[in-house]
């Protein structure tokens, strides 16, 4: 569980920016989409593949440049 203490005469605004910050980070929301619905295995691996694909042709892009 992802949580914070507020300091004293901390201002609400920046104890929530801090609160977001932390919880970004956590990849809390992350794991929840990924257990949100079930994938194939196959497909996957099939979409991880894609993405080397999709990482290694901007990479090679940016180093022609």
């Amino acid at each position: 569980m992802v949580g914070i203490v507020l300091q004293e005469s901390e201002n609400i605004d920046k104890a929530l920016k801090r609160f977001k910050k932390k919880y970004e980070r956590s990849g809390v929301l992350k794991e929840y989409k990924k257990r949100t619905f079930f994938v194939k295995p196959s497909i996957e691996k099939r979409m991880e593949r894609i993405k080397a694909k999709r990482r290694a042709s901007k990479e090679t892009a940016r180093e022609n440049r």
